[in-house]
């Protein structure tokens, strides 16, 4: 069975949370795509090289979830170069057999436009910033990371190539004032839903 989810949203908004816990659900396997880009800005030299000879080593590599790293990404992302080098992974790994959940910026408007489901998970900058400034455990103060929360937002939402942007057929669903378990029980429900009107 081909089946397709795609999640979608700015940074710390619980996209890799409730990838992660539908993968579980429902069987599906699981690509966090930011780590692709997260990869290719800690490889460091030529990010278009970097692209282009990324290995499964490189996806293990500590510090991937820092701050640092996500500063990295955003900055390779924005290069149309490292997104087109990075697509053709994507996309086979979205059509294996057995079902599979992407989430990233551009799922469902690029590297999947035909996803059987597509979500845009978002939540207020000031509550994604509690989140990452909580989730990193690093200095610098909250102020600090709201502010890159921001400018983040507008690198991610004003880049040329694939800008982060809901998928007009995509189910917007905003965390800022729900729990995990909420957010969570939402998707598995309109996943659930798909699945029993393909059966």
């Amino acid at each position: 069975m081909h089946f397709t989810v795609a999640i979608d949203g700015p940074a710390a908004a619980g996209k890799g949370t409730i990838s992660r816990a539908i993968a579980r659900e429902f069987g599906f396997a699981h690509l966090d795509t930011g780590l692709l880009y997260r990869a290719v800005g800690m490889k460091g030299g030529d990010p278009i090289v970097a692209a282009r000879s990324l290995s499964p080593d490189d996806l293990a590599r500590d510090g991937l979830r820092s701050l640092a790293a996500g500063e990295a990404a955003s900055r390779v992302a924005v290069l149309p170069e490292v997104r087109a080098a990075l697509v053709d992974f994507q996309r086979d790994f979205a059509r294996r057999e057995g079902g599979a959940v992407l989430d990233g910026r551009d799922i469902g408007t690029v590297i999947c436009p035909e996803a059987e489901v597509k979500l845009f998970v978002t939540a207020s900058a000031e509550t994604r910033a509690r989140r990452r400034w909580l989730e990193a455990g690093e200095d610098g103060s909250y102020e600090e990371v709201l502010a890159q929360v921001r400018a983040r937002d507008a690198r991610d939402i004003g880049r040329a190539d694939a800008p982060l942007l809901a998928a007009p057929d995509a189910i917007t669903l905003d965390t800022t004032e729900m729990t995990v378990s909420q957010a969570v029980e939402f998707a598995k429900d309109v996943i659930a839903q798909r699945l029993a009107e393909r059966a």
